[in-house]
C-alpha cells in the first residue's frame, strides 16, 4: 500500500488573515493575537487591539460575564464555550458577537483561542420576524374576533328579524287558507303554508349554525353533539361522541374557540376525507387542560407533506394558540386522520 503523498505547504497566516470569521488569541485578560476581521468589529485594526485589555472592548455592563467565561475556560470548565456577548464599537454602538473559543496551549501557557461572528444584523432581523409574527397573531385575533362578533350579530338578525317575517307570513297564509273556497286555492295555499315552515326550518338551521345558542347557555359537549347530529344529517356520515369530562369550566371565548375548531374539522372531513365514520373525543388532559380529539377513517394524508399555509389548518392552529393551547395533526395514506387540541382550562 503506498504512503499518502506529503500534504502541500498551506499558507495559514493568509487563511487566517483573509477569514470573513474574527480570530483571536486572549492570554492574561489580553488579546495577543486577532486577524483583521475579529479587529474590524469594533473598528480598528489589529495593530491597535494587540496588546489590550478585553475590558477596552466590552461594554461594562457585560465584563463581569465575559471575564467569567475566559477565567471557565482557561481553568478547563469547559474547555470549550460557545456563546453570545456585546462588542463596544470605538463609535459607540454595541455589536453582537457570537464566540466560539477553546482553551489552547500559547507560548507554553494557557489560552483562550477562537473565532467570533457579527451577528448584530441577523439578531435584527430576527427581532423584526419576530415583532412581524407577533403582529399578524394579534391581527389574526382581532379578526377572528371581529367574525365571531359579526356571526353573533348575523344570528340574531336572521332569527329574530328575517324569523319573525316568516313567523307572521305563516299566520297571514293560514288564515288564507282557513277562508280558501275552492279547491285550487287551497291547493295552492297549502303549498305556501308548506314552504314557509321549511323556510322559518332553513332560518333557525342558518341561525344555529351562525351562533349555537346552546354555548350561550349550556355546555361545549351540547354544542358539539348537535353540530355532529346537523353533520350526520347533511353528508351520511356516522358520527360519536364521548364527552368523558365536563367542559362548564370552560370561559365562553374558549368554548367558542374549541367549537369552531370542530366545525372545521368537521368541515375538511366533508371536503377531503371521505370518510364514513367521525368520532369526536373530549377528555380532561391532567387536572387544568382539556383535551379534544376529532378523528375520523377517511382516506388520511401525509401529514409531514401536507401544506402548512391551508387555510382551515391556520385557522385551527391560530384559535388554539390564541387560548394558551396547541393543535396537533396525525395522519398517514389510508389510515383517517386525528386533530388533537389542547386548550387550558378556567
Amino acid at each position: 500500500m503506498s504512503a499518502l503523498p506529503p500534504a502541500p505547504d498551506i499558507p495559514y497566516a493568509f487563511l487566517v488573515d483573509q477569514s470573513i470569521a474574527g480570530m483571536y488569541v486572549i492570554q492574561d485578560e489580553r488579546f495577543q493575537y486577532v486577524n483583521a476581521t475579529w479587529a474590524a468589529l469594533v473598528g480598528i485594526t489589529p495593530e491597535q487591539m494587540v496588546g489590550r485589555h478585553v475590558s477596552d472592548f466590552v461594554p461594562p455592563e457585560f465584563l463581569g460575564e465575559v471575564l467569567d467565561r475566559l477565567r471557565r475556560r482557561i481553568e478547563g470548565n469547559p474547555p470549550t464555550m460557545r456563546y453570545i456577548t456585546r462588542g463596544r464599537h470605538r463609535d459607540g454602538h454595541t455589536v453582537l458577537i457570537e464566540v466560539h473559543g477553546a482553551r489552547l496551549p500559547y507560548r507554553g501557557r494557557p489560552a483562550v483561542v477562537g473565532v467570533g461572528i457579527d451577528i448584530t444584523e441577523r439578531v435584527r432581523g430576527e427581532e423584526a420576524l419576530r415583532r412581524s409574527n407577533e403582529q399578524l397573531q394579534q391581527l389574526a385575533s382581532h379578526t377572528s374576533r371581529l367574525l365571531e362578533d359579526q356571526r353573533l350579530k348575523l344570528s340574531h338578525e336572521v332569527h329574530d328579524v328575517l324569523g319573525g317575517m316568516l313567523t307572521s307570513m305563516k299566520m297571514d297564509v293560514n288564515r288564507v287558507l282557513r277562508r280558501a273556497d275552492t279547491p285550487e286555492l287551497k291547493e295552492i295555499t297549502e303549498g305556501l303554508l308548506a314552504l314557509t315552515q321549511e323556510t322559518i326550518a332553513a332560518v333557525r338551521r342558518i341561525a344555529e349554525e351562525l351562533r349555537p345558542g346552546v354555548l350561550d347557555h349550556l355546555d361545549l359537549s351540547v354544542a358539539i353533539d348537535q353540530a355532529l347530529h346537523a353533520f350526520e344529517a347533511r353528508h351520511g356520515v356516522a358520527c360519536t361522541l364521548e364527552a368523558a369530562t365536563p367542559t362548564l369550566r370552560l370561559s365562553p371565548k374558549a368554548a367558542t374557540a374549541v367549537y369552531r375548531i370542530v366545525q372545521e374539522a368537521l368541515t375538511n372531513v366533508a371536503r377531503h376525507a371521505q370518510a364514513s365514520r367521525v368520532g369526536v373525543r373530549l377528555s380532561a388532559e391532567g387536572a387544568d387542560r382539556l383535551r379534544v380529539d376529532v378523528s375520523d377513517d377517511g382516506i388520511g394524508f401525509d401529514a409531514c407533506s401536507a401544506k402548512p399555509c391551508s387555510l382551515g389548518l391556520l385557522t385551527m392552529t391560530e384559535r388554539a394558540r390564541e387560548l394558551g393551547g396547541s393543535l396537533r395533526i396525525e395522519s398517514q395514506p389510508g389510515a383517517g386522520t386525528r386533530i388533537a387540541v389542547s386548550v387550558p382550562l378556567l
